[in-house]
């Protein structure tokens, strides 16, 4: 199972084609995508639809819509959690893991800059991929514009790639 990891997208509605053309055979492998928010319009989430169940959260961009801030989901056996903005690169692995404490993913964005990291938890060893995507569409202070795969079998994480984008 394939999902696909978006974030701060930053689109008008009339604009959503746009993510679309650049995501291109990301979106037919997709089985799940997730967006860890600054969307900015409903018909983003609308357009990513088409292709396979979305995931979202709200950011702090995104104006009138309504999602949740935070978001726990299971995909492929996989607990998968979603959050806009992490906070400070100082202890963010350990508030990722206070905030969603069992989920085998964490996806979040905000910044803008691409990352995955490994939080294995002492007690158990149990594994956490925390997961920035980058931006598919701004990419900022970002080398590149990227989107990321998160690859699921059996309920385990096999590969987390990010993908840059032209």
């Amino acid at each position: 199972m394939n999902v696909l990891l978006v974030a701060d997208t930053h689109l008008a509605a009339d604009h959503a084609s746009r993510l679309i053309e650049t995501l291109g055979p990301l979106l037919a492998d997709a089985d799940e995508i997730v967006h860890a928010g600054d969307i900015t319009h409903g018909d983003v989430l609308h357009a990513l639809e088409v292709y396979a169940p979305v995931h979202a959260v709200l950011g702090n961009n995104d104006r009138g819509m309504t999602l949740p801030e935070r978001l726990l989901v299971d995909i492929g056996g996989c607990s998968i959690g979603v959050v806009h903005d992490s906070g400070p690169v100082s202890g963010r692995a350990a508030r990722l893991r206070r905030w969603f404490p069992d989920a085998d993913v964490v996806v979040f964005g905000h910044s803008h800059l691409p990352g995955h990291e490994v939080d294995r938890r002492v007690r158990d060893g149990h594994e956490q991929h925390q997961i920035n995507p980058g931006s598919a569409i701004q990419r900022r202070r970002a080398p590149r514009r990227t989107a990321a795969v998160v690859e699921i079998e059996a309920g385990a994480v096999l590969a987390v790639r990010h993908v840059p984008l032209t």
